[in-house]
């Protein structure tokens, strides 16, 4: 079933500046669904198109629709659309770093109660670090603790669709893994459907069930995860893999994408 569509929309900056064109997506039920695309290519564009947060750039979802669970959310204010189940997991300001981790974790929430407890333990529960840091101060955990906290909040809002903004960010290839690993427990225990956007295919790619790659504000190729990681230029481009060598995207003089991506 899905929950989340995104049909043909056109994001515009300040009215002028078209930033996303024709964008079309899916994610189901309990789906892990990867936006990929390296820097400038419109995934974080599309993610704020879909949480509400648009706004706050002078922004607006100018053509297409955007609906969930059957309900249509374009241009809806953030707080309207996160009380419907849709809960953003930024790609900075993740956490409130003057606030203890516990402090963190209750901040999403209108009042204490039995409620917050249970979430509270289903929090630690996915991340027991952040059991053992609890008492401390946001401002001095590590990147990758920083992130635990940040999915952890989400997780108080009660979301049946998690969207994360750059998970591998930053991070080294350990606490990434971990993460990612996180996530598929997440979605597998909780069933909550996941759009993760990255500019890190390997780590996309290893956990998500469908990907879409974007460039220029365009959707480019789409796939499960077994096409795509078999795709000859998202193996050169994406996975920095060429004739079973690594390969650096910034050592390609020219990208000659295949004419099929278009088709």
């Amino acid at each position: 079933m899905t929950l989340l569509q995104v049909d043909k929309i056109e994001v515009v900056y300040k009215r002028v500046i078209t930033a996303v064109q024709g964008v079309t997506l899916s994610v189901a039920e309990k789906q892990i669904v990867a936006l990929l695309g390296n820097n400038g290519a419109g995934k974080t564009t599309t993610l704020r198109a879909i949480s509400g947060f648009l706004g706050l750039d002078d922004a607006r979802v100018a053509e297409g629709a955007i609906t969930f669970a059957g309900a249509p959310i374009a241009n809806r204010p953030p707080h309207e659309i996160s009380s419907r189940g849709v809960v953003l997991v930024p790609e900075r300001e993740k956490v409130f770093p003057n606030l203890t981790v516990a402090e963190n974790l209750a901040a999403p929430l209108a009042r204490a109660g039995r409620s917050e407890r249970r979430l509270d333990e289903q929090a630690y529960h996915f991340f027991p670090r952040l059991a053992q840091l609890r008492g401390l101060v946001a401002g001095l955990l590590s990147g990758g603790e920083r992130q635990m906290l940040a999915i952890a909040g989400a997780l108080m809002c009660r979301p049946r669709l998690l969207l994360v903004d750059e998970l591998s960010l930053g991070l080294a290839p350990i606490a990434v893994r971990d993460l990612t690993s996180q996530l598929v427990s997440i979605r597998d225990e909780l069933g909550i459907a996941i759009l993760l956007v990255e500019q890190s295919a390997t780590a996309a790619l290893a956990i998500a069930d469908y990907a879409y790659v974007m460039e220029n504000g365009r959707v480019v190729l789409d796939g499960d995860r077994q096409r795509l990681q078999g795709h000859q230029d998202v193996q050169e481009f994406y996975l920095g893999q060429t004739k079973g060598e690594r390969r650096s995207y910034r050592t390609v003089k020219q990208y000659r994408r295949s004419r099929r991506w278009y088709g």
